[in-house]
């Protein structure tokens, strides 16, 4: 191994004896004491041209209080938490030339986010490029999420949704234009998803989800399943059991006005969908509203607009891949929200254990 610090990771020395690896970034970066300079001095080696055994006899011999041993294990230990990594990795083949030369910035996102000792920097887009994603409903959020999997380089991205175009989609469904008025949404996103990458198979299909039943036979065959249709109310519900009885992970998300909202879920990693639904219900039942106000005419229309909406769907897509890459390291089986009245309130809710009325819990076993 010839260690090299990630050039997203470069380190930064300050002059009060400490030095930050990792960028700026919150959950990333890390402080290093550095009281006698052999931390900056082993950083500096950390360049890929020498082997560990190398670099821990140069640094013994320039610092005799730091032992051969002890910068070999710091070296070893700077690789375990993700701040380095090997010049000499073996080529990618599983990538063509054409697929590395599209996606080299999605290759250093991910090798910034990431703090695990991976083979190779392209493992992630590895797995992007392998996996098959399900993507129920291309409306507002679901235009943008679709859109976002396809250009990171999902390999098998399937469309579903009943609906055809209509002029109130324009303002927040953005895979579509005033030309595609009338026509299915699946079949206009199914072109234009294969427009902007062509290196990966795109599908659709013009279905209603009607039941769990229709659910389950999507998630059968499929990596991930991204929940962003609305209707009917108990759609959510039939994801979270379709996708335990499949052990199939999944995501949702959506929007209330302002707030954003996107869920994670790993069947067996935790509690579910329907305990989280549960437990709320248990919460609101101990100060339950004695009134609602009448709502206007349009009270129950989506509040949003392509922001809000595209939003939502790049979350969407950052949760799905995020349990098909294993980066970063999100919380799973919680909700995620975030307003953006305030851009300073965020929060994630999620259980400790299951719902002890769970049924999909207590089916899965």
């Amino acid at each position: 191994m010839r260690p090299r610090v990630k050039g997203e990771h470069r380190p930064v020395r300050f002059g009060d004896g400490w030095i930050r690896i990792g960028g700026k970034v919150f959950g990333i970066a890390a402080e290093l004491r550095d009281p006698d300079g052999a931390v900056w001095a082993l950083l500096e080696r950390l360049d890929g041209t020498r082997t560990i055994a190398q670099i821990a006899a140069e640094l013994a011999r320039r610092y005799p209080s730091h032992s051969f041993d002890e910068v070999s294990s710091a070296v070893e230990r700077l690789v375990e938490l993700g701040y380095v990594e090997d010049a000499d990795e073996p080529e990618c083949v599983e990538l063509s030339s054409r697929q590395r030369e599209r996606h080299s910035r999605g290759r250093s996102l991910y090798r910034w986010i990431d703090l695990k000792r991976r083979a190779s920097s392209w493992d992630f887009q590895v797995r992007l490029a392998e996996a098959r994603v399900v993507v129920v409903g291309v409306g507002g959020v679901g235009c943008t999420a679709a859109l976002g999997l396809c250009m990171s380089g999902v390999g098998r991205l399937h469309c579903v949704d009943p609906d055809v175009v209509e002029l109130s989609n324009l303002s927040r469904q953005i895979l579509y234009t005033e030309r595609d008025l009338g026509r299915l949404k699946v079949e206009v996103a199914v072109e234009r998803l294969r427009a902007a990458n062509s290196d990966i198979e795109v599908t659709g299909e013009s279905t209603r989800i009607e039941d769990v039943s229709a659910l389950r036979r999507l998630t059968v065959d499929c990596d991930v399943l991204v929940m962003v249709a609305d209707q009917p109310s108990e759609i959510r519900d039939w994801a979270n059991r379709a996708c335990a009885s499949t052990r199939t992970p999944w995501v949702y998300g959506g929007y209330h006005g302002p707030q954003v909202n996107v869920g994670i879920y790993r069947p067996g990693a935790g509690p579910c969908y329907e305990c989280a639904r549960l437990a709320e219900q248990d919460r609101e039942a101990l100060r339950p509203p004695l009134d609602i106000w009448p709502s206007a005419a349009d009270g129950t229309v989506n509040a949003a607009n392509a922001v809000t909406a595209g939003v939502v769907g790049n979350l969407v897509a950052h949760a799905a891949m995020r349990l098909i890459t294993d980066a970063p390291k999100l919380r799973l089986n919680c909700q995620y929200g975030f307003s953006l009245a305030t851009m300073d309130h965020s929060f994630i809710a999620g259980l400790d254990e299951p719902h002890s009325d769970c049924r999909a819990c207590r089916a899965a076993g």
